[in-house]
């Protein structure tokens, strides 16, 4: 009853943040909801019912039209569709912290609009998963015909792999092999399958991912994507031997900013540690890492960035954007793109002890 009880409050402050704060919607719509559609509802947004009515609603009407698109041979409009509604479902998913029936309905509905997409793609798409600690971790792997690398696509602690389908397209398109698996605490390893998340487990995560994506594709350099939490799980695991290099968006480092109470709370409930989950300790060892960092992010420390950064061997490189915030979310597809280059510059490098 008290979880119950913690978890209405919980919602309570994310539907105040998402009515009050522009803010709030950032990641969403860099992630490819639309601002117009969240916009003409964002003031009714005043409890869990509204919430899922308004984006049902919507989810419903683009799932609607990609079946309609999918029957005319329009298949390519037909796979964006199915793959916006899916955001949308995620987005009411999301809503809930905890592993109610509703949370775990609404991913089934986005997991089934991703794959719906996933069988009209030109680029195939391979599941396979991991397990950790007994329980299983679901994972898409996308393989472009002549690939010439792999990414290692490490999501925030609060998200799923369904997410972030733009940075697969963007990978992919670039010969890029894309990995994206649900961890801890995230998706359906947390909603359908029960897996909290703890820094003992997330080492155990990502090694493993490493270890299959490696098995898989043993002749192709192995790169890591992270932002936020898993920007510094990226950072992390660009000491396995496996891996030749990193990207970091806004990593949490030593002093993180505040944030917001809804957030904090949410972690809660999908972490036994109760808190964000980073390995980022004071080494400066960690080879091969391209920073980016935004300097109105408030979660991130500036001069913790900087000390970082200078703490890193060779090579490295940090980008600066004067005028973003916490996962510099209207620069993604330029990060990304300067991703590529930099795992492109990178993919000739060989690593000892592989």
């Amino acid at each position: 009853m008290i979880e119950q009880t913690n978890a209405l409050l919980t919602i309570q402050k994310s539907l105040l943040a998402a009515r009050l704060f522009d803010g709030f919607w950032d990641r969403w719509i860099a992630h490819g909801i639309l601002f117009s559609e969240t916009a003409g509802v964002r003031n009714c947004l005043k409890n869990v019912t509204k919430w899922e009515d308004s984006f049902r609603n919507t989810a419903d009407q683009h799932y609607e039209q990609a079946t309609l698109y999918q029957r005319t041979g329009a298949v390519r409009t037909a796979e964006e569709l199915y793959r916006l509604s899916s955001l949308y479902y995620n987005l009411i998913h999301w809503i809930y912290p905890d592993r109610t029936i509703e949370k775990i309905d609404w991913l089934k509905k986005a997991t089934e609009a991703t794959e719906r997409a996933d069988l009209l793609s030109a680029i195939p798409r391979v599941r396979e998963s991991v397990t950790v600690d007994g329980f299983k971790c679901p994972g898409r792997i996308r393989v472009p015909a002549s690939p010439k690398g792999c990414i290692f696509i490490i999501n925030p602690i609060d998200s799923t792999k369904e997410e972030l389908y733009t940075y697969e397209i963007q990978f992919v398109e670039a010969d890029y092999i894309t990995v994206s698996f649900d961890g801890p605490g995230q998706g359906e390893a947390f909603t359908l399958n029960g897996l909290t998340a703890t820094t003992k487990r997330w080492e155990q995560f990502l090694g493993k991912v490493i270890d299959l994506t490696h098995d898989m594709f043993p002749d192709l350099p192995i790169h890591l994507f992270g932002t936020s939490s898993g920007a510094s799980w990226a950072i992390h695991g660009s000491l396995n031997p496996k891996v030749y290099s990193s990207v970091a968006v806004s990593p949490p480092l030593a002093s993180n900013g505040p944030m917001p109470h809804y957030f904090g709370e949410r972690i809660n409930f999908i972490s036994s540690e109760g808190a964000i989950v980073s390995p980022i300790t004071k080494r400066s060892d960690y080879p091969s890492v391209l920073l980016f960092h935004g300097a109105k992010d408030v979660m991130v420390n500036t001069a913790d960035i900087h000390d970082f950064y200078q703490r890193l061997p060779e090579p490295k490189q940090l980008v600066e954007y004067s005028d973003e915030g916490h996962c510099c979310n209207f620069k993604l597809e330029e990060v990304r793109r300067l991703a590529v280059e930099w795992f492109s510059s990178k993919g000739e490098r060989k690593r000892d002890a592989i």
